[in-house]
């Protein structure tokens, strides 16, 4: 639910007509770079927060009866194709490349997945989306997946090694934050014996995750990177349920883009 930040900042980029040849979408991010892409103007925030009293769309009820707290059924069809209609075609018009970043879970190792019909290859969003213990494993061509943050979270190394030599990065924690040791370890342990590259991966994600941050800010004063992030801590959940502080969130990513309106196209003109 932090991507709601996410989401604010996409709308000014739709404000103000600014596009990308490439686009990484990691977990919730995966899901608004494709209304970013569709040019659909707050339908990101839209989605994250029109459904929350929806037993269906999250809920402790969706993860007992689905395995899934956020339900893959309401998320992935019923809200695009009935209850707020995605422009695949718009998409389709997107003449860039748009990958989904996904954790194979036998290897334990982020796959960078193109995503060329955002219909087709919706199973490719749900995978770069499934949290790990409160969803159920996607497959792809026969493997298992789930969510890309937990193998690689910020893939500014992947776009740097596909010739991308200025990247936007768009982050929901502000820049102090570091993330600590995974406190479920154990239940990990227990659920995914069967994956030990996995499991190994999940224990490992904070180290991965805080040296990426380091990466990020070198980059970003050799003036390689620009980065969008939270001022302050940010105070929302995974799973929260509270409409005005997703409301204040996404207001945040969107003046936070206003903002830097002038130095970001300094960055992109440079």
């Amino acid at each position: 639910m932090r991507g709601v930040y996410t989401a604010g900042v996409i709308d000014f980029f739709l404000d103000k007509g600014i596009g990308f040849q490439s686009v990484y979408g990691v977990s919730a991010g995966s899901c608004s770079a494709c209304s970013f892409l569709s040019g659909q103007r707050r339908r990101a925030f839209d989605v994250c927060v029109d459904y929350l009293d929806d037993d269906r769309y999250c809920s402790v009820k969706s993860l007992l009866l689905t395995g899934e707290l956020f339900g893959s059924q309401m998320l992935y069809h019923d809200i695009p194709e009935k209850l707020n209609p995605y422009d695949y075609e718009a998409f389709n018009r997107y003449e860039g490349d748009f990958y989904a970043v996904v954790t194979n879970c036998y290897t334990g190792r982020a796959e960078y997945h193109k995503i060329r019909d955002a219909h087709k290859d919706i199973e490719v969003i749900r995978a770069s989306s499934s949290m790990p213990l409160v969803s159920r494993m996607v497959y792809l061509d026969g493997k298992p997946y789930l969510d890309g943050g937990i193998a690689d979270s910020i893939p500014l190394r992947q776009s740097r090694k596909m010739g991308n030599k200025k990247n936007v990065v768009v982050l929901t924690r502000n820049r102090d934050y570091r993330k600590g040791p995974n406190g479920m370890m154990p239940l990990i342990r227990a659920r995914y014996f069967r994956y030990p590259q996995l499991v190994r991966q999940v224990a490992r994600r904070h180290e991965t995750y805080n040296r990426t941050l380091e990466e990020v800010a070198r980059t970003e004063e050799a003036g390689e990177t620009f980065v969008l992030c939270p001022k302050k801590p940010v105070e929302v959940g995974r799973i929260e349920k509270d409409r005005g502080k997703l409301t204040a969130l996404y207001q945040e990513g969107y003046d936070e883009a206003e903002q830097r309106y002038e130095e970001l196209l300094a960055f992109l003109e440079g």
